[in-house]
């Protein structure tokens, strides 16, 4: 069997599996959560993190935690993507993972972000990735089951393709809609003041448990190797969208609180 052919069957085995490595939102997620926070940064904050990211936006630096996976040099932070613990208990029941997860993550660059000793270049580095985690955190199967990989082990069609359930929601439903990411986020809902203050309420373990709660609606709206498509993004595609404004609002809120 000569190289080019087992090269060929690989591709056409992982096509039809539907085999992934994406691990979190898509880029156009991402960016959309990053343009929406961009909108509810207070002045000063907006002020402060520019000079910090040397005018990169916070849409442009939002998919830095995953352009770095490919390093070695950053290999410690895969876990920091994602968190997985029993659905009938709370976060830190069991033993957290020993080499992290997202709700370590986040803390983590908040604590480096909010000390006075951080250099300026740890501090860059972990708002980049927490611009990232806090969008990682609103995509439901980022708090998923640790079996299924938050859903990358459950096989599914998408249309005509190959896929699992972890990618449609990372990127698949957003990708067919077919919108830049500035397009979805100035087309985001409409929201009162009372909704953007419940929005706002909690903390970083209170988003976890709501979206641990989706999470679980989401295992239940497919089946192994079922064949999702139109019904599927008319029920499910304004989670999305749902989710994509509130980390947006949220990463806001987190980044106001540190830089003003």
């Amino acid at each position: 069997m000569n190289t080019r052919y087992v090269i060929l069957l690989l591709l056409t085995i992982i096509s039809f599996n539907g085999f992934s490595i994406t691990e979190d939102w898509g880029k156009t997620g991402h960016r959309v959560t990053g343009e929406i926070a961009d909108s509810y940064l207070t002045k000063k904050a907006k002020r402060n993190i520019t000079k910090l990211l040397k005018g990169q936006g916070l849409a442009f630096v939002s998919v830095y935690a995953d352009e770095i996976k490919s390093d070695e040099r950053y290999r410690k932070y895969g876990p920091w993507h994602y968190v997985n613990f029993d659905f009938d208990k709370k976060y830190g029941e069991d033993t957290p993972n020993e080499r992290g997860d997202l709700v370590q993550g986040i803390q983590k660059c908040i604590e480096v972000l909010k000390s006075d000793t951080s250099s300026e270049e740890d501090k860059e580095f972990y708002l980049k990735m927490l611009i990232h985690f806090v969008g990682d955190l609103h995509q439901p199967l980022h708090v998923g089951r640790g079996e299924d990989k938050g859903g990358n082990d459950i096989q599914v069609r998408w249309f005509r393709d190959g896929s699992n359930l972890h990618r449609v929601w990372d990127s698949e439903m957003i990708d067919y809609y077919n919108m830049s990411y500035t397009e979805l986020a100035s087309n985001a809902n409409e929201l009162s003041t009372l909704q953007l203050e419940e929005i706002r309420k909690g903390e970083v373990l209170d988003w976890i448990y709501e979206s641990q709660s989706l999470a679980k609606k989401v295992y239940a709206s497919a089946n192994v190797g079922e064949k999702l498509g139109y019904k599927y993004m008319y029920e499910h595609f304004p989670t999305v969208r749902s989710q994509l404004q509130k980390g947006g609002i949220r990463l806001a809120k987190i980044l106001n609180d540190i830089f003003g």
